[in-house]
């Protein structure tokens, strides 16, 4: 599988197009909230299937997920996958409503529509940055909000494609609204999942073989 032949050189490139995207999407964000927004991307990372539900907290841990499908000449599933608490303060913040709680599923039309609006700035802010070096056209289709375990998220997102690519590319994401006490940080983790022939097309596109 082509997969095995990724290199640190080929994920120091996708963290740098990562840095890009995120630059973009805190931009975007500020605006939204009205509110200085930094985003950097600590870490980008090739793991196993199995390693990313460990990321994510186990196959049991209860998430807000935001799934979606890529197309265009590289074709794939993304998720981005928030802490239940994590994607609560964020939200509450974007729509003014403290009594929002995704735990217990008491969310607004506007709540949820926020959470899907967030999903399509870091998606879109990430596959933009990603089309912009490789020049090959990259879209995402509408993101699909869940609040789940992860392993039934997943699972759901993968149910119409025949997952067969045993690696999954983890895209770290720290999202810190500036002047919050001690600058913490919202941490969500993007995964990316090429299809098998989307891998070489990335890295074909990008000059790095």
């Amino acid at each position: 599988m082509y997969e095995k032949n990724i290199t640190s050189m080929h994920l120091d490139v996708l963290k740098e197009i990562g840095n890009i995207g995120a630059a973009h999407a805190a931009t975007a964000l500020s605006t939204l909230l009205n509110k200085k927004i930094d985003m950097k991307v600590p870490k980008v990372e090739m793991v196993s299937f199995d390693d990313m539900m460990d990321l994510a907290g186990g196959p049991e841990n209860v998430v807000a997920g935001i799934y979606l499908r890529i197309e265009g000449d590289v074709t794939g599933s993304m998720f981005f996958i928030l802490p239940v608490e994590q994607a609560n303060q964020f939200i509450k913040a974007l729509v003014q409503d403290s009594s929002l709680d995704f735990q217990t599923g008491e969310v607004s039309e506007l709540g949820v529509s926020a959470m899907q609006e967030l999903g399509n700035i870091l998606s879109g802010s990430y596959l933009s940055a990603l089309s912009d070096f490789t020049s090959l056209k990259i879209y995402p289709t509408v993101p699909a909000l869940s609040v789940d375990m992860v392993g039934a998220i997943v699972s759901f997102g993968l149910v119409e494609v025949s997952h067969v690519s045993d690696y999954v590319i983890v895209i770290d994401t720290a999202i810190t609204e500036e002047n919050t006490l001690n600058g913490e940080s919202v941490k969500g983790h993007f995964f990316l999942l090429p299809d098998p022939d989307s891998f070489e097309a990335i890295f074909t596109a990008l000059g790095v073989h």
